[in-house]
């Protein structure tokens, strides 16, 4: 392969802004993206996902097929704020290559593409392959699973292209995880003044977050973070209203149901007399298990490592992905079939150059054994 080729054409990837919420960038992606499978004669079109987020692409070879045998997904967002890449625009060093979303996930989605440059006509005439790239999968996926998930209804396994972990491995399981917003509103009054006649917020919020730490059990790995607080308005002012951001994960999808029925029913007690509390909920991946199926799947994923030379291992990861949904719909599904990378949300984020055209090749590979 044309490695100076691929860089280049990264290079386009990852120097636009395109945080979920930076909708124009995440269009602009959309836009390259598009205009690089195109050129290959795929079929391609831009799928409206609603006004909150930026669209999603899919692209297929035989798009009217009935089943698929593969779906590939990979996301075009990133978490990365407007104004990123003019501080840190892609650069690359003698083994690596550096950037917002350079791993998480601009590679994975241009390994895409370069695996299906070089497969097989054989291959491309006899298999039904789908591909679905979406705007939000960084805060969840929430307006774009559904769309997925129909997709992967229709195909036989799924193979998301997120980065390889920094050892080199697959990724055969992910927890769970949940986004929560706690709303407090109590009652505003004069702290020096008239301080009983008030019902502060905040401390409620700050018992709830004694009450909400209460319901980890670390033994089975369910974790819940309240890592975002504000509110009140002045220091000499009772607090009328706060706000908590919580995140929950959860190895087991049994243990989830128990968080979530429990924080119910916290909220519906309250924390502090006079104070409300009212739970949203804001996202919600669940588990990714290893099926039988999934199982059946990975042997096939070390045996195409065998051919091409490519030594295979796995890892449960603490991080969700689409991998979740999809893999919660009884699809055989897969994750880290990029290439090596790491430091994922981070300016230290890095994509191993030596990995990218073996990863290219074992993801050809496998799809080419379906």
């Amino acid at each position: 392969m044309n490695l100076d080729h691929y860089i280049e054409e990264l290079k386009t990837l990852v120097n636009v802004d395109c945080g979920t919420q930076t909708l124009e960038g995440v269009a602009r992606v959309a836009d390259i993206i598009e205009s690089l499978w195109q050129r290959e004669g795929w079929h391609t079109e831009q799928v409206n996902l609603g006004d909150n987020v930026g669209p999603g692409v899919f692209v297929s070879n035989k798009p009217q097929a009935e089943q698929f045998d593969v779906l590939l997904v990979g996301h075009l967002d990133t978490v990365f704020p407007a104004g990123t890449v003019a501080c840190r625009p892609m650069r690359q060093d003698a083994t690596r290559l550096y950037g917002p979303g350079v791993s998480d996930m601009k590679s994975g989605l241009l390994n895409i593409l370069w695996a299906m440059r070089g497969l097989d006509a054989k291959d491309k005439e006899r298999l039904a392959i789908a591909v679905a790239m979406n705007p939000d999968e960084e805060t969840g996926s929430v307006w774009s699973h559904e769309w997925i998930g129909e997709l992967a209804k229709r195909s036989r396994c799924v193979l998301v292209c997120e980065a390889a972990r920094a050892d080199g491995s697959l990724v055969k399981s992910r927890k769970g995880m949940a986004g929560y917003h706690l709303t407090f509103s109590g009652v505003a009054a004069h702290a020096g003044n008239e301080p009983e006649k008030g019902r502060s917020a905040i401390t409620a919020l700050a018992r709830s977050i004694l009450a909400i730490n209460a319901l980890a059990d670390l033994d089975k790995g369910t974790t819940l973070n309240v890592g975002v607080i504000h509110g009140g308005s002045a220091a000499n002012v009772v607090a009328e209203s706060a706000i908590a951001e919580l995140d929950v994960r959860f190895w087991e999808n049994d243990e989830y149901d128990r968080v979530h029925h429990a924080l119910n029913a916290l909220c519906e007690k309250g924390f502090f007399e006079g104070v409300t509390t009212s739970l949203t909920r804001v996202n919600h991946k669940p588990a990714m298990a290893a099926s039988e199926a999934t199982q059946a799947l990975m042997k096939q994923v070390e045996a195409a490592g065998r051919e091409e030379g490519i030594p295979i291992t796995w890892q449960a990861v603490g991080g969700g992905s689409d991998a979740n949904h999809t893999a919660a719909l009884g699809i055989p599904t897969l994750d880290g079939l990029g290439p090596v990378g790491a430091g994922f949300h981070s300016p230290t984020e890095w994509l191993d150059i030596a990995s990218i055209e073996p990863r290219i090749r074992l993801l050809r590979r496998v799809i080419s054994m379906r």
